[in-house]
């Protein structure tokens, strides 16, 4: 797919990860919204960095169906949804809380999934769309303390399978990207950018995975791709 003019939502777009996506998509001449929940900050990075900013809680469900249409009316239609907005909060099996689980399912699943519901309508309408998931190693081998989080990322890696099944026949190309570890603000109470480290990945690569896959040709597409750092 040829990104230049495509119009892109990418969820969680203020830092990390999505920040370094919407830089890299931009280069490439596409049109990006990216969403957040501070919206001093989200204003401030998409001033920067030349997006569209829209406030938008994932866990807040119902006012998902109604912000997504002034996102659509303000780009004109979606090529794109980039399902990157996600918490994590990790503990001990037998120091784990209800209320954890459902804070962590209520964005990286349950909101997720809402934001996705309203979009496909129209993806199935114009026959094409394209929607990339990222979910992260922890779907696929969970770890001590991951509960909460890697039952999140393996719930994601099941809709992701689910929606491809679904999908395919309507030309949407559903894509999954695992990365390892990345530092960022995710998990940082004060939601301040983490230093880099050079035995762990950058936001960049991520966001160059993401990009490599989208351009592929609409015939075919990558169901998932895990990126790990070579030497941890």
């Amino acid at each position: 797919m040829n990104l230049k003019d495509k119009k892109v939502l990418l969820t969680g777009g203020s830092s990390g990860i999505g920040k370094a996506t919407a830089i890299s998509l931009i280069k490439e001449g596409a049109k990006v919204i990216i969403t957040g929940r501070n919206k001093e900050k989200l204003n401030a990075v998409a001033k920067e960095i030349g997006a569209i900013p829209f406030q938008l809680d994932m866990a807040d469900y119902d006012n998902i169906p109604s912000v997504y249409q002034k996102i659509k009316s303000t780009l004109g239609g979606i090529d794109v949804l980039i399902n990157n907005a996600g918490i994590g909060e990790f503990a001990l099996v037998d120091e784990v809380s209800i209320e954890s689980f459902e804070r962590v399912f209520s964005t990286n699943v349950f909101g997720l999934t809402m934001l996705t519901k309203e979009i496909v309508k129209d993806f199935k309408q114009q026959n094409t769309g394209n929607i990339i998931n990222i979910a992260s190693t922890a779907a696929t081998k969970g770890f001590a303390f991951g509960s909460v989080y890697a039952a999140s990322k393996f719930a994601l890696r099941g809709l992701t399978q689910c929606w491809q099944a679904e999908l395919r026949k309507h030309n949407v190309r559903v894509i999954q990207i695992n990365p390892s570890e990345v530092p960022t603000a995710f998990n940082v109470e004060s939601r301040e950018e983490r230093k880099l480290e050079p035995t762990k990945l950058s936001p960049k690569e991520i966001a160059d995975t993401i990009v490599f896959t989208l351009k592929m040709d609409n015939r075919g597409f990558i169901p998932e791709v895990s990126v790990w750092a070579t030497n941890p």
